[in-house]
């Protein structure tokens, strides 16, 4: 199963992926993680993803394409993954598309999870986060401890700077504006679904899974 989670910030796609990824036996592959540790390694594609992330510049579509590529061949992707953070246009979409039939892999599936943007505000502007580990802290779903110290690992517990309302919007339209076209990408090639994200985790859950069954 080869999954692709769309979303706008603090729909709760790092949430579902997670339990995807847990019940399903399937890596959640983000984009992000994975350049992180491309650049760590010794490999040349990790070489040249390091010394261009090192100039502060955007790591090329094919650089990430190969380094995609080189992910989805370990063991733990044989039964499929969960792609997050990619693609985020026309061109990479294409591209991946290109190199899953190369590789023989079946299409994606995309499923996206829509929450109202006066919602999304409402979420992001009262999240907390570990500052060691980033689990996420709310206070309908999971509040903060008393003590103020993460359930997981211990850490701190915080306010990311940037989750206050004039950024989150900046960020909810460059997201529209980024995925309206990669969305109707895979809308015109099928296997698109949409759920509603305005609910509990456990509902949510049970939609995707239901799409993926």
């Amino acid at each position: 199963m080869h999954l692709i989670l769309f979303g706008a910030p603090g729909v709760g796609k790092g949430t579902q992926a997670k339990l995807i990824s847990k019940n399903f036996g399937i890596p959640q592959i983000s984009t992000g993680d994975m350049l992180r540790a491309a650049a760590k390694s010794k490999s040349e594609l990790g070489r040249q993803a390091k010394k261009l992330m090192s100039k502060g510049e955007l790591v090329p579509d094919d650089l990430m394409l190969n380094l995609i590529k080189e992910r989805i061949q370990q063991p733990d992707c044989v039964k499929g993954f969960i792609l997050d953070g990619f693609p985020r246009t026309i061109p990479q979409a294409e591209g991946l598309s290109q190199l899953m039939q190369e590789m023989q892999q079946p299409p994606f599936i995309c499923i996206e999870i829509q929450v109202p943007e006066d919602v999304i505000i409402e979420r992001l502007t009262s999240r907390k986060i570990c500052e060691n580990c980033g689990q996420d802290y709310n206070p309908k779903v999971k509040p903060v401890p008393s003590d103020g110290k993460c359930t997981v690992c211990g850490g701190n517990i915080v306010t990311r700077h940037d989750d206050n309302r004039e950024t989150i919007k900046n960020r909810l339209q460059i997201y529209k504006s980024q995925t309206a076209r990669v969305k109707q990408f895979y809308k015109e090639r099928g296997k698109f679904y949409s759920v509603d994200g305005n609910t509990t985790v456990d509902k949510v859950y049970d939609q995707i899974t239901n799409i993926l069954k």
